[in-house]
């Protein structure tokens, strides 16, 4: 029998993150993982350089059902905190729009960062592990009443035996039980709805997931119609949900990605209509009307062209209104551009899926985790941490701060 204060299951950001502070104060501490290597999605994140974390952190770049929830962690974990630990292992870094912080060579300095800091704080790692069946096991001190303070339902794990385990490696005993497996975003990784499913055999409640920070595929008359803007990427603003954003729309041969559009998927509901302004801070009839005062035989689509590419503008207008003369156009045509231009709506007709996901909406109830230690509120010694959890960040290296923070607040109590 293989015995530890805590075992962890998931070898990616969270996972790791709370071995270290588990190890640091002299738990004993293993972390299992099906997969070959660990922090698969860590090596490949952002391209191979992983924004880590971003300069600017707060709730409001969270959705959960608990909106609330994140508050805890995040404040007692800092984007900083993570940041003095990048700077102590000397790993450049540099800043790109909207405060996103990436490594200057790779992605792998911030796992080995990582490895090596559980390596210093006694943690054991055992990759190419299957967990085939988890028990929560009574001991001969069980008692029911025990109040659900921290301190009471730590002693409460350890009064009832625990978690044992069984893998493809031999039977594993433990006091304390993290479930760090991610969501199911990227099954190429190794993906998995195992956390799911724990929580579900625990009596806890899973948010439906699916896919979050992704491309919109098209319905088939509209990737007909647009496949000729494949490879266009447009400044723009975008809306659905109720929320929008300002970054670049790409146009692909499947729909609209780029990172306007992941940052609006997260909001997108299906069959909801999402709105794009094409010159978001422009007003394209004062553009119009200043122009063909000097130019009033100026063919509409020329001066287009110079705010936009031809091609989009031949795909957002008709060719007769396109050729039409500044002098010439009526109020009913200014509409028209107006509404095309600033007001232009899609409804897509799905999503990429988990494929191309970058991040899981939805996951286990956050109203069922204690928000200061991450453990359950109903299973004593039971943790849950990262992806797993009903906690979605923005594009931009939120995840990876919820990770991080999430798995470091775990740690300092498992």
């Amino acid at each position: 029998m293989n015995q530890y204060d805590v075992i962890i299951i998931g070898a990616g950001a969270a996972g790791l993150m709370c071995a270290i502070e588990a190890g640091k104060r002299g738990r004993r501490v293993v972390v299992l993982d099906h997969a070959r290597k660990a922090g698969s999605k860590i090596r490949m994140s952002g391209g191979g350089r992983c924004n880590f974390t971003n300069y600017d952190v707060s709730p409001a770049n969270y959705l959960s059902h608990n909106p609330h929830f994140v508050k805890s962690a995040l404040s007692r974990f800092t984007q900083w905190d993570f940041i003095a630990l990048v700077e102590r292992y000397h790993i450049p870094y540099h800043e790109r729009e909207h405060g996103q912080l990436f490594c200057d060579e790779s992605a792998k300095e911030i796992l080995d960062m990582l490895l090596a800091e559980g390596r210093d704080a006694g943690v054991s790692l055992q990759l190419k592990t299957t967990i085939e069946n988890i028990e929560h096991t009574l001991g001969p001190q069980h008692n029911p009443d025990v109040s659900a303070d921290h301190t009471s339902a730590q002693q409460a794990s350890k009064d009832q035996g625990g978690f044992l385990l069984h893998t493809s490696r031999g039977d594993y005993r433990c006091h304390s039980l993290v479930i760090a497996t991610g969501g199911l975003s990227i099954p190429s990784m190794g993906s998995s709805p195992f956390g799911y499913r724990i929580a579900e055999q625990f009596g806890i409640k899973v948010w439906p997931p699916s896919a979050g920070l992704v491309p919109f595929t098209l319905q088939p008359q509209d990737r007909e119609r647009l496949a000729p803007l494949s490879g266009i990427a447009v400044d723009a603003m975008v809306e659905a949900g109720g929320k929008a954003f300002r970054e670049n729309v790409l146009f692909t041969h499947r729909g609209l990605s780029g990172p306007a559009i992941l940052q609006v998927s997260n909001y997108w509901q299906a069959g909801q209509a999402v709105t794009i302004d094409w010159l978001p801070g422009e007003e394209v009839e004062a553009i119009i009307e200043n122009t063909r005062q000097e130019h009033p035989r100026q063919q509409l689509k020329t001066l287009l062209g110079r705010l936009l590419p031809t091609r989009l503008v031949m795909a957002l207008l008709p060719e007769a209104l396109l050729e039409t003369p500044l002098a010439q156009l009526s109020k009913a045509q200014f509409n028209e551009v107006r509404q095309q231009l600033h007001h232009w709506s899609i409804t897509p007709g799905g999503t990429e899926g988990y494929r191309t996901a970058e991040v899981t909406r939805g996951g286990i109830d956050c109203d069922a985790v204690s928000s200061k230690t991450l453990e359950s509120k109903t299973i004593p010694g039971l943790y849950f941490i990262g992806e797993v959890l009903d906690v979605t960040g923005w594009l931009g290296g939120y995840n990876f701060q919820w990770a991080w923070a999430s798995g470091w607040c775990a740690g300092q109590y498992v």
